[in-house]
């Protein structure tokens, strides 16, 4: 069932080719940052391809009740007018992040070191992710939590008054805990310094020093050295959000599957610590090109021509890579079932705290359609059938997690029987165009009215 309302059941039939352009929406990751850093900067930041799904959404409202003034002008343009370093007001209600676990972390690290208290909530899937994990590391500046067990929300976090600057290192690789670090320490005084063993998208520190902040990155052999310097005066900026690579994973892995297809995905955001999907899908055999490759607003970006691949191979996936791609293994396991031979993915244990416990739902739901899948604590495998070889016909759980629904929506246009989904309505959380857009293209997807 759907934090957001009543659940919407979808089932996704075998389709002709994919044809066309998929013009997917902007950067969930970046979206976010856009807000949060528009809000601590002084005047006017102007912010166009927008993400307006719903996650990005609710980082908009919480902005407006720590003090902001934001304002939808239409078409995926926004402004926001800050309040400054350390200028955030005490929100007068509860802070709702809905379904977005990015949203209620980097928010939480922007405001613990500001003396004022928040309360944080969440659907039913948030209100169940672990938030120790950024709750640990603000506590090291000063800042107070008082959640349910297991550091569960509903949370309210008590900023800290006169916070200090901490050196930490990040014990897993989350962009998401890393942010809310750097975001603590913009109000703290000294250097505030994040190490890092693995790297994580580093939207946070691109975007920080975009905004005017000092902030440095060595690579040493403990590995990744982030010293940001507290209290500067963030300068607003005009950001052109690239499209999110998150997004782009389905309709290009869509074509890959799917007999004829040939589809033009432009403007994609290939930071190379967010690209490892599209590098992962070559070494597969993937009829996959980088077209007109360029830079835009500090970021590297190009256009992705995705055609159908009927000879793809399982691979052992670098696990080095997992950070880099961590949201699109589920969506990589559809494209396995579909590939000659094992697809071995390790080092992914993060998956497990996702929206859902994502290698379990689809290692569930890709063996009721006929997959087999082994799975450990850290590692899945997905024994491939080969193209055309996937039976479908099954329903699969969604488990209130966008990524789920999609996958297997994905899935279903090359298998033998229709595929289906308990509920597709968390869509709307990163790709609320999900259904119109791959229509255009030539998929079938339909809302079941039973």
């Amino acid at each position: 069932m759907s934090g957001h309302g009543t659940p919407i059941p979808m089932t996704s039939h075998a389709c002709g080719p994919l044809k066309g352009e998929a013009n997917v929406p902007g950067d969930k990751s970046i979206s976010h940052r856009s807000m949060i850093l528009g809000a601590m900067a002084v005047g006017e930041t102007r912010i166009s391809g927008l993400l307006e799904g719903e996650d990005v959404l609710d980082t908009a409202k919480a902005m407006r009740a720590f003090g902001a003034e934001v304002t939808d002008h239409g078409n995926g343009n926004w402004t926001v007018h800050g309040v400054g370093v350390g200028g955030f007001a005490e929100p007068e209600n509860v802070i709702d992040c809905g379904n977005s676990g990015t949203g209620v972390r980097l928010i939480m690290g922007c405001m613990a070191t500001t003396g004022i208290s928040a309360t944080f909530t969440g659907d039913a899937s948030l209100n169940k992710r672990p938030m120790a994990r950024v709750t640990d590391p603000i506590a090291l500046f000063g800042a107070q939590s008082f959640g349910r067990s297991g550091g569960r929300l509903p949370m309210t976090i008590v900023g800290a008054a006169n916070p200090v600057p901490v050196r930490y290192e990040v014990p897993m690789p989350s962009a998401q805990v890393k942010s809310a670090v750097l975001l603590a320490g913009l109000n703290a005084p000294g250097q505030t310094v994040v190490i890092e063993k693995e790297a994580t998208r580093d939207h946070t520190e691109r975007m920080l020093s975009g905004f005017g902040a000092e902030i440095t990155t060595e690579v040493t052999e403990q590995g990744r050295v982030i010293t940001l310097t507290g209290q500067p005066e963030l300068k607003p900026q005009t950001i052109a959000v690239p499209r999110d690579p998150s997004s782009a994973a389905f309709p290009v892995c869509a074509a890959l599957i799917t007999p004829g297809s040939d589809v033009l995905v432009p403007n994609i955001g290939l930071n190379p610590t967010r690209a490892g999907l599209f590098t992962t899908l070559r070494e597969m055999g993937a009829d996959l090109a980088y077209e007109n490759e360029r830079e835009e607003g500090g970021e590297p970006v190009a256009d992705l021509r995705a055609r159908f691949s009927p000879d793809l191979k399982g691979i052992e996936v670098d696990p080095t890579r997992a950070a880099s791609m961590i949201d699109e293994y589920p969506v990589l396991s559809v494209v396995a079932a579909f590939a000659e031979g094992d697809t071995v993915m390790k080092g992914v244990k993060e998956l497990r705290v996702k929206e859902s416990d994502r290698i379990d739902a689809m290692a569930n739901g890709l063996r009721a359609n006929g997959v087999d899948v082994d799975e450990g604590e850290d590692w899945w495998v997905v024994h491939g059938l080969g193209h055309g070889n996937v039976p479908g016909g099954a329903t699969c759980e969604s488990h209130l997690d966008h990524r789920i629904a999609m996958s297997f929506m994905v899935l279903g246009m090359a298998t033998q029987n229709p595929v289906r989904v308990d509920d597709g309505a968390p869509i709307a959380t990163s790709f609320p165009i999900f259904e119109p857009l791959m229509a255009e293209l030539g998929a079938r997807i339909t809302r079941d009215t039973d």
